[in-house]
Formats: C-alpha cells, structure tokens, sequence
C-alpha cells in the first residue's frame, strides 16, 4: 500500500493546513470533495468543477457496482478515463448505502448481502469484494475500508459490536489490498457518541496502519453539537502526520467547526442537491432563490466568487428559471454552490496560514448559528 506524502505548512491550534500529494496532483488541506455518486458531479462538466477550484471528486463505489458495473468499469478503462478526471479519485466503500437499504439487507462476519434498490437483483459485498471493485474496476487513488455503521441511537452494546466488526473488516480490507504503488488506503473510525468507543477503533486501525483516517458514523441524526462532541480531542487519538477525513459533511457550519478540531477533508452532497432545489449558499448563508424578493433583484449571487454562475447572473434571473421550470437555473445555482464551498476552504486555508483562523471562525459562527438546527445530507444523490 502507498502512503501518500503530507505535508503540514501551518497550524492554528488544532486546524492545519497542507497537501496531500498523489500521483495524479496534490489535494490541498483542508479539502472538500465534490460528490459524483454515479460518475458525475450532478449538472455539472467536469472542467467547472475542476475550475471551481476542486482538487479531488468523491464516487459511489454501491452505485457504480450496480451501473455499469465492475465489470464494465474494468472494459472501459475504470472511471477517470470514463468521465474524463484526471485528478485524484477517492470511492466509499458502499457501506453507509447497503447500511440504508435495512429491509434489504443481511449482515453477517463474512460481508454484507443486499438486493439492488434498482432492479432488486442480489449482490453481495465483501471487505475482499470492496477492495476489489474501488481497487481495480473503478481505480480510485484512495480507497476506503468496508465498515459497518449502527444505527444512531442504538444501544451501547450494538454499537460496540458494530465498531469491532469494523475493525476487523478492517484488518481485511488491508490484507485485500496489498501492495499497490499508485493507491491508497484509509481506515475507518466507528463507536458512535461514546469516546471510548471511538478512541479504541482508533487504536486497533492506527495497529493495521492506513494511509489516512476517516471518522464515520457522524451525520446520521446525531445533530450538530453532538457531532462535535464526538470530534473534540479525538485527532489527538490519530497520527497527526496523516489526513483526516469526516465523512458525509456537511454545511459550512460543520465544515469549518470540524477544521477547528484537527479534520482535513470533507464531502457531501449539499452543494449540487440545495442547488437543484433552490438554495444558493454564500458568506452570510443561504438564501433561497425562489423567494418572492428575489424577483427583481438584479445584484449576483457573489460577485466577488471567480464562477461565472455566482458573478454573471443576476438573482432575479436564476429566480425566473426556477419559476419558469428550467433546467439552466439548477445547473447555475449548483456550480455556484461548488465554486462557494471551494473559495471556503480557499479562505479557511489562507487563514491558517496567516493565523487569522480564530477570529474567522468566531466571526463565521455568528453568521451561520441558525444552520446548527437544520438536518444534514448524507452521501448519495
């Protein structure tokens, strides 16, 4: 397994700011992972997301199993060649997807059995099975461990079982992937809200040795300080010299209070689904392009964002094509969203660097504070 360089150039307490170097670029840190669950980045080409200032996309290893296909994939030169991405690629492993799919399901020591929500064929994934189809068919750069993730709020005792489980798929996993000199492997912490828990997955995965950490298990109905609960002193549990990566967040809010505690890459959905409903998201917070008031306002989303969607178009134009019905406007409000979530961690990087970190973030909080309420998207489209 490669380990993938990172370096470290400025810290802020426990936020920190580098590169994670692979063989087809360098992710800078903190980093968020635009989602194309199926092999795109929804309403957008992959050279806006690129221009948006996206290093790195996150795919749906359960999606792209089901279409095209492992097999499929491998005959037509694995996903970068087929969207046409020559960046880095990181896949989930498919767990948290067959973890929602629970009527559909069956869980067991050797991997977990499921019928696609599709066509309700039956597959079964293993942690050999998962290597196999990120590894090989797919070709992610970085690939993700086969986890399980419990149910949020169930009994201690289950989520303990749930965390070991995980940790000796994990075991599995690395086994599977042996040694591969372009591809990484991340490891995966589980234990839900217990500490304890989480710092004894924490140990046994740093024991298998990854090229990163992830934490899961977050984001799945928790809310907002319980998560970061979770997340206060847990990176001391981790190898500083490694990237940490929360999966499935989130909204600025979380992103930036995650930075604050040692995380270093991010994903989720938010920006491409607010964007097809109607919200554009921006440095004051979201806004609601339906809304009555933006009918003649001729001022842009952010004219100050380097996106011709944020900079070009006014606000009561976006507001007439989805009055209208028309597709253009949840295209342009999505590559909007991408380009903001892009210039954020642009501006939290530049204020490590510069050590205005602190106050930016206790000046962003106030702005924010009413998204700590609201539900947090997941992974999948």
């Amino acid at each position: 397994m490669q380990i993938f360089p990172f370096d470290i150039t400025a810290r802020s307490g426990a936020a920190r700011m580098g590169a994670l170097h692979t063989p087809r670029g360098a992710i800078r840190t903190p980093a968020f992972m635009p989602v194309g669950t199926a092999g795109t980045v929804k309403g957008l080409y992959p050279e806006q997301v690129r221009a948006a200032g996206a290093d790195i996309l996150l795919a749906n290893t359960y999606h792209l199993m089901l279409r095209p296909g492992p097999d499929r994939l491998t005959r037509l030169g694995g996903l970068h060649r087929l969207m046409r991405w020559d960046g880095p690629i990181l896949t989930d492993s498919g767990g948290f997807q067959v973890w929602s799919l629970s009527a559909l399901r069956k869980l067991s020591e050797e991997g977990v059995a499921f019928r696609s929500h599709i066509d309700g064929s039956a597959h079964f994934l293993s942690p050999e099975r998962a290597m196999a189809i990120q590894a090989d068919a797919i070709g992610a750069d970085i690939v993700m461990q086969l986890d399980e993730c419990a149910p949020f709020g169930a009994p201690r005792a289950a989520i303990e079982s749930s965390m070991l489980l995980s940790a000796r798929w994990a075991e599995r996993c690395k086994s599977a992937f042996g040694e591969r000199p372009h591809q990484t492997l991340f490891g995966i912490v589980q234990g839900g809200v217990f500490p304890e828990l989480r710092r004894e997955s924490a140990a046994r995965l740093i024991d298998i040795g990854f090229g990163g950490y992830a934490v899961g298990g977050l984001a799945v109905g928790e809310g907002h300080h319980a998560m970061l609960e979770t997340l206060d002193g847990l990176a001391d549990h981790l190898p500083d010299t490694r990237p940490r990566y929360l999966m499935g967040v989130g909204k600025p809010l979380d992103i930036i209070e995650a930075v604050a505690r040692g995380i270093d890459m991010f994903d989720c959905v938010l920006p491409t689904r607010a964007g097809r409903h109607g919200q554009a998201w921006t440095w004051q917070g979201p806004l609601n392009i339906r809304n009555a008031k933006m009918a003649e306002d001729d001022t842009p989303l952010d004219g100050a964002l380097d996106c011709p969607a944020s900079r070009d178009f006014s606000r009561a134009y976006l507001h007439h094509l989805f009055r209208s019905g028309e597709m253009l406007g949840q295209m342009l409000l999505s590559w909007h969203n991408i380009a903001f979530f892009e210039a954020l961690m642009a501006r939290i990087r530049d204020e490590i660097a510069s050590g205005g970190f602190p106050e930016f973030l206790i000046h962003q909080r106030a702005e924010w504070k009413s998204q700590a309420a609201a539900p947090r998207p997941r992974v999948g489209e």
